[in-house]
């Protein structure tokens, strides 16, 4: 079809006439010179309409007879739609009584037609051809639409192994920190997987899932299978069987050897009792190296029934030992406190609560608020908090304890890769010891939601921060259940402390070291506080000055 606008020279000629000479058999020499009326210039556009499809159009021959329009001679030239170029022309017949459409070509009608009713005519011819194109426009879309449509239909029935498999994808696809996806089309993916890996057995999803998340170079992000994602969940939820260690990957700045390294011991645990310390590094679990194990998989065979047994190969400092820990259930119960009378006399006199917080489970906020108020209940004037070799857990958690100390301002920044993207502060509604002098003790095993509230706390000028830097991990994942009860823990964002600091790989830097020879448990802190002999000895002034 071609639709030709109105031409530029008819626009601008101080004249206007339409020749009709076209083929016309009753041509005569006198009609070839009628009278040219002038006129002011007016635009209009003449419309010529093709299509040569056999069921859209129909063409007449001289005697005035439809014929097909499957083949084009001499004598018919023009192609009309039938209802379109139809109804247009019993319009301009009956409303302008200017133009007749007859024979295929336009042809004047009478010269006694007034300048007025051609000026209203040609209003009228841009009205109707508007609709005209406005119809054809969209019919030619709705085809190109439907054609798209089926052409982009998946030519394969998605099995329940494909949908699981979606299901993960789907969940990487809105959760996860980094929208590159690691330099990678995450759709174009999607479709080769899907084209490609095999799914034909659940074992076979879990694999191309697996495959799947190994592409974004991430170890945090990682599938766990439905009997590891209920271990993951009972081990926030308060209890544990294995051996009580948290570990992690060595950092870059520490030089640690290939290997994993101890973050740290659940105190009384097997692994405590065995004199495995934060900064071990082990090479082996049951004789299988650890140089390219993920901390994961290494979990996985740390656990197990309890009774049973697990063989260590640790490198302690320059000493390798072989360590056989007997495995059980190790409750994770979170908060130790205890009351340090410090000497002094009147307004000297301190009593210091320490509270000992190992890690962030569901029970975590509610256990420390309970310590504060138990020693409160014992007066005391200041707090220490211990997050040594904490190696964090629940995120809420963190914000939570964090509001317990804050009477206000921000706690963390969560970013991703466009910036700051929300923000976690407190209004001091939740705040329960706001106002007395704290202390944070920290060292390399303080890790992830420790290192949210040490640093929330240290950039608010709240606390006074004593030991080493910390672990260093800046990210935050979450964990989402697939349907089959298997599970995803995704990295959904990084985080910034209040100042704007970006931790990952650095840690937290205290204000002030620790006496190396400072101890972990609550009895030797105390004696800490109480002995000046005592190698480890810091008087009040010391633990709680800027």
């Amino acid at each position: 079809m071609e639709v030709l606008a109105s031409s530029p020279t008819a626009l601008l000629s101080p004249h206007f006439a339409i020749s009709y000479t076209y083929k016309n058999p009753n041509f005569t020499a006198k009609a070839a010179n009628p009278q040219v009326l002038p006129w002011k210039p007016h635009p209009i556009r003449i419309v010529e309409a093709q299509l040569r499809s056999r069921l859209l159009c129909k063409r007449t021959n001289a005697r005035n007879k439809p014929r097909n329009c499957s083949n084009t001679d001499g004598t018919s030239k023009h192609y009309f739609l039938l209802q379109s170029i139809s109804r247009l022309h019993k319009n301009l017949s009956s409303k302008c009584g200017f133009f007749s459409i007859s024979y295929g070509r336009f042809k004047l009608g009478r010269y006694s037609s007034t300048l007025q009713k051609v000026i209203d005519c040609s209003e009228k011819i841009r009205r109707h051809v508007s609709v005209l194109s406005v119809h054809l426009l969209v019919g030619v879309m709705l085809v190109m639409s439907l054609s798209v449509s089926v052409s982009k239909s998946p030519s394969w029935a998605l099995t329940e192994e494909n949908l699981l498999f979606l299901e993960a994808w789907r969940t990487i696809d809105r959760a996860y920190v980094d929208k590159t996806f690691n330099g990678q089309s995450w759709f174009r993916y999607r479709e080769n997987a899907l084209r490609n890996e095999p799914m034909n057995t659940r074992e076979q999803t879990y694999t191309a899932i697996r495959k799947m998340l190994a592409t974004l170079d991430d170890p945090f992000t990682r599938f766990l299978e439905p009997e590891k994602f209920k271990s993951l969940r009972s081990g926030t939820q308060g209890a544990l069987t294995g051996v009580g260690l948290s570990i992690g990957y060595p950092t870059q700045f520490d030089g640690s050897p290939a290997g994993l390294v101890v973050i740290s011991a659940a105190p009384g645990g097997p692994a405590n009792r065995a004199g495995i310390l934060s900064g071990d590094v082990i090479l082996a679990i049951d004789d299988t190296s650890t140089e390219m194990m993920g901390i994961y998989d290494a979990a996985e065979r740390l656990q197990g029934p309890e009774g049973s047994s697990v063989e260590l190969t640790i490198r302690s400092g320059p000493e390798i030992k072989h360590v056989a820990l007997m495995r059980e259930k190790v409750s994770l119960n979170p908060v130790k406190s205890r009351l340090c009378q410090v000497p002094g006399s009147g307004r000297d006199s301190r009593r210091v609560g320490y509270i000992k917080l190992t890690s962030f489970n569901q029970n975590a906020s509610g256990a420390v608020k309970e310590a504060i108020d138990t020693l409160r209940s014992n007066s005391v004037n200041a707090f220490v908090l211990d997050l040594r070799d904490n190696s964090g857990g629940l995120f809420p958690e963190g914000i939570e304890i964090a509001k317990i100390w804050l009477d206000k301002g921000v706690i963390v920044y969560i970013c991703d890769s466009r910036g700051v993207r929300d923000i976690y502060d407190t209004d001091g509604s939740n705040a329960i010891a706001a106002s007395e002098p704290l202390a944070v003790l920290v060292n390399k095993g303080t890790a992830s939601a420790s290192e949210i509230l040490a640093g929330a706390l240290k950039d608010n000028k709240r606390a006074v921060l004593f030991g080493e830097p910390t672990y260093g991990k800046g990210k935050i994942q979450s964990v989402f259940e697939l349907s089959d009860g298997s599970g995803l823990a995704v990295t959904v964002a990084r985080y910034e402390t209040p100042a704007h600091t970006d931790i990952d790989k650095v840690g937290v830097i205290p204000d002030h070291p620790l006496p190396t020879t400072f101890p972990k448990d609550e009895e030797g802190f105390c004696s800490c506080l109480q002995d000046p002999a005592s190698a480890c000895y810091m008087n009040r002034v010391q633990l709680f000055a800027r």
